[in-house]
């Protein structure tokens, strides 16, 4: 039988499929039920700075909407105040305490002092690692690439001085220079890439007129920009490679192991098929290990990266020139 182990931030799994943040990881029968399937690891829902900071201002809304109807009465009232992140911090330590499995936090935030502030918090939940997400929306016309790196650079340096968990910064693809950016952050220390985040994006009801603001669920063929980037970072940095975003069966975590992948994390594929197909992926990538003769994943990890690989092109525009000249070797039959 093939033995699907692997090390990701530091952290031994039994199985590379991470089942990343989403609403599944905000429910604790449906966390154990991820955790029954066969999942590797775990990603807790994401805390949001913007989130709290909402909350908060709708309770100080409700605490003193009738302020100038009864203004001789407000000192009989208590100091009610809003619990902060407390209460995403309880669910945290709860969903860990449920599974036997590595539960890893995530995390969103703006500001640097709560980015610390909230790591710390999370930190104290007994959780396995921290994954950070960083991007930056593109609606700022006065914010530079050089900015936004440089912010997020220094945020991750403090975070890393303030925690002792294992890091894994999960990125979007819109940077400037993705590999130099990842190169740069892999230099301050992080454990890990998650490649990439999925961000959401509008969409317009033509009908209504108004915005839609409807989940938009991956597709298959959609893990093939994390492939690209597994492929050129493999034995490039030290920090671990997790492919995200369109992972949704056997093949195409064969796809970007073979590439140089060390873990993937599955989201839309448990949304379409339910949390138990994780077991049908863990089977089913294990039955091509065995019909193909491969004992570990470490036997074939990175074969198919851009070091090894025998078509010198894969990763590069030369191959897309060339698919243009011989378009007909290309067709799918």
């Amino acid at each position: 039988m093939a033995d699907l182990r692997t090390s990701y931030l530091g952290i031994e799994l039994k199985n590379p499929i991470v089942a990343g943040a989403s609403a599944l990881t905000s429910n604790i029968q449906t966390v154990k039920r991820i955790a029954e399937s066969g999942a590797g690891a775990l990603v807790v829902s994401s805390l949001f700075e913007e989130q709290v900071q909402l909350s908060r201002y709708e309770l100080d809304e409700l605490l003193h909407r009738d302020d100038h109807l009864h203004a001789e009465m407000t000192s009989m009232f208590p100091d009610v105040q809003h619990a902060g992140p407390d209460d995403h911090l309880a669910w945290v330590k709860r969903a860990k305490g449920a599974v036997d499995i590595p539960v890893i936090a995530s995390l969103n935030a703006v500001n640097r002092e709560t980015w610390i502030e909230y790591a710390q918090k999370l930190e104290g939940t007994g959780v396995d690692a921290l994954e950070l997400n960083f991007y930056s929306m593109p609606i700022d016309f006065d914010t530079s690439a050089e900015e936004v790196e440089r912010e997020q650079i220094e945020t991750l340096k403090a975070i890393k001085r303030s925690v002792s968990l294992p890091i894994a910064v999960k990125l979007s693809s819109f940077y400037t220079s993705p590999l130099n950016f990842i190169g740069r952050l892999d230099a301050v220390g992080v454990d890990g890439f998650v490649l990439f985040n999925r961000l959401f994006h509008p969409r317009i009801n033509i009908e209504r007129e108004t915005n839609d603001l409807s989940f938009n669920l991956s597709n298959e063929n959609d893990h093939r920009l994390a492939l690209r980037y597994a492929g050129i970072l493999h034995g490039k940095i030290k920090g671990a490679i997790c492919a995200s975003n369109g992972i949704h069966s056997a093949r195409s975590i064969i796809e970007v192991v073979m590439a140089g992948a060390d873990a993937v994390q599955v989201v839309s594929t448990l949304f379409r098929n339910k949390i138990e197909y994780l077991a049908t992926l863990v089977e089913e990538t294990a039955a091509w290990m065995d019909k193909k003769g491969y004992a570990t994943l470490d036997e074939f990890r990175g074969t198919l990266s851009r070091e090894k690989n025998p078509d010198p092109w894969a990763y590069t525009r030369a191959k897309y020139v060339k698919v243009l000249r011989t378009p007909g070797q290309f067709m799918v039959k």
